[in-house]
């Protein structure tokens, strides 16, 4: 599944060709993708213009000019592709193997007032969009109850003490519960333990102390969150099976991996060399280095 950095990364493909610009036509080819779509869709749509558009956690929203939010989920295997006036669609051959785009897949077509077409095509149909009134995203079944924002400002050594004080659970299961912190995933979780020295395993509330007060590990595991988001982000995000860009293209933070998917090769730490483990928790293969990522 896409994680933050590569939702905002489409997010990003994405507003120069939405943000501003109305609904010329939608072409709805199907009744559903995970759910089914909401009634009247391409009539609801079209005419109205984006005003905005931004991401929370994995969801893209668009703010359209009555008020409501096309709230969009890439799932498992979602993407866009853009095609400004005048250029082709992109080529299969543009891709991995294990990414081409076919087009019986092709769901949803926006085309904008500017004449950019918006396809996004989803081969698995895990991915969803949902119109909401955009007064009512908080509540709504999609945010309610959801966490903090990492790229955020209340990402905080402070914050994630006060989240994981007294949590028995692991470390790795409290990061990704998205009612803690919302758009964290298995890769960047994996990777910012080991920048931290964390293990994945260590119980979650040992980075606050009894009084519920971040230690120093608390600080310095939200900075590294951030700095592994913002990394990320910044390399377009990573190319792990059915992921691309909405232009074709495909991330490369997978270059910088440091222990996500690397089992047996030798950790990177200066020193080390040790190789590197995987375990599971909660179905997930979890990466980390033994030597550099203690139980303290």
């Amino acid at each position: 599944m896409p994680e933050l950095p590569e939702v905002e990364t489409v997010r990003r493909g994405l507003e120069p060709a939405m943000a501003g610009e109305r609904f010329a036509r939608v072409e709805q080819r199907r009744p559903d993708l995970r759910f089914p779509l909401p009634e009247r869709f391409a009539e609801r749509l079209t005419g109205r213009r984006v005003e905005a558009l931004s991401r929370r956690a994995k969801y893209l929203i668009a703010d359209l000019d009555d008020g409501q939010a096309l709230v969009m989920h890439l799932g498992m295997s979602g993407r866009f592709i853009v095609e400004a006036p005048g250029t082709p669609p992109s080529e299969p051959g543009a891709y991995y193997n294990e990414i081409g785009r076919h087009l019986i897949h092709d769901h949803v077509v926006f085309e904008m007032g500017s004449g950019a077409r918006v396809t996004y095509n989803d081969v698995r149909r895990f991915g969803f969009m949902d119109l909401v009134p955009r007064a009512d995203l908080a509540t709504s079944r999609h945010f309610a109850g959801m966490g903090i924002e990492p790229l955020g400002n209340e990402l905080s050594g402070e914050t994630l003490a006060a989240l994981f004080a007294g949590k028995i659970a692991p470390l790795k299961a409290a990061l990704l519960d998205q009612r803690l912190v919302a758009g964290l995933g298995n890769i960047y979780v994996c990777e910012a333990l080991f920048r931290a020295g964390l293990h994945p395993e260590a119980e979650a509330g040992t980075i606050a102390t009894p009084t519920g007060r971040p230690r120093d590990k608390a600080h310095e595991l939200a900075r590294i969150i951030r700095e592994v988001l913002e990394e990320a982000v910044a390399a377009g995000g990573s190319t792990l099976r059915d992921f691309a860009h909405a232009d074709g293209s495909l991330g490369y933070f997978q270059h910088r991996f440091k222990v996500y998917d690397r089992e047996g090769e030798p950790c990177v730490t200066p020193g080390c060399g040790k190789p590197v483990k995987r375990l599971v928790q909660s179905g997930r293969s979890t990466f980390y280095c033994e030597s550099c990522q203690r139980r303290r």
